[in-house]
């Protein structure tokens, strides 16, 4: 790949991966779409999830330390506030384990990997985020019950159809639960880190038993501009959701699924 396409995909992956617009759908994209534009393959991918990981990690750095706190607490069986964030964050987490790891084996993945999927996924969940995004905001903080963190839980296995979002569908869940937009982005970007790690370990074994180690340096660049474009956009989308409802994000997967339409028709 050239210097400029690496670039493209790290700016791409590190500024959707935490905004509801789907990363996985933007990176698919580029070489589905754009004559030329070489398919990054796979060791590119892990290499901009790893960037990403890190980044969320580094932000929420203090909640990580809780989370770890939380799952000795669990062992020891002593009751705290971090037992409970590690709590609902495993049970938000465990379906979307389970079942990726069913799509993978299945190899349902590729064929989902399509640029009309990808377009009808991004309008129909886009206009499922308007619709979630109308609802009175009635809660506050971290999901407290098992109920609320297996719904958003659920919710995210749908991120496994591209175009659907990561971030958008837990985001959609939290709002029709009435949680508070920026609680509802942040405890999304908290379910990435098992969900991102997980995905990235999955592929990384992936290209080891592959043989497959590709252009190390291509990847080294485009962890670290992926890593960069993510710190930013966590902290500008966390802000922007305290004073700005979802609508720009709903407006712009409804005009990016018609452009897709209208390419691959």
């Amino acid at each position: 790949m050239t210097l400029l396409e690496l670039i493209i995909l790290a700016l791409i992956q590190g500024i959707t991966e935490f905004l509801p617009v789907s990363s996985s759908a933007h990176l698919i994209l580029p070489s589905a779409l754009i004559e030329g534009f070489e398919d990054q393959g796979a060791m590119i991918d892990v290499a901009a999830h790893v960037g990403t990981l890190f980044a969320v990690i580094l932000y929420f750095r203090s909640d990580v330390l809780r989370l770890i706190g939380g799952a000795f607490d669990l062992v020891r069986g002593q009751k705290s506030d971090q037992r409970q964030l590690f709590t609902v964050v495993a049970i938000g987490t465990i379906p979307f384990l389970l079942v990726a790891t069913m799509v993978a084996l299945s190899g349902v993945d590729e064929l989902l990997r399509s640029p009309v999927v990808i377009a009808w996924a991004s309008i129909g969940f886009g206009l499922l985020l308007w619709w979630a995004d109308r609802q009175p905001e009635t809660k506050t903080g971290d999901p407290s019950t098992i109920g609320a963190a297996l719904t958003i839980g659920l919710a995210q296995c749908l991120a496994l159809i591209p175009g659907t979002s990561r971030s958008g569908i837990t985001i959609t869940a939290s709002r029709f639960l009435g949680f508070e937009r920026r609680e509802a982005a942040r405890f999304s970007m908290l379910l990435a880190i098992p969900a991102v790690g997980a995905s990235g370990l999955y592929a990384g074994y992936n290209l080891v038993s592959e043989g497959d180690a590709g252009n190390m340096g291509a990847a080294v660049l485009i962890a670290a501009l992926s890593f960069a474009a993510a710190l930013a956009a966590i902290a500008l989308f966390l802000k922007a959701s305290e004073r700005f409802s979802f609508t720009p994000f709903v407006v712009y997967r409804i005009a990016l699924g018609l452009i897709v339409l209208t390419l691959v028709t």
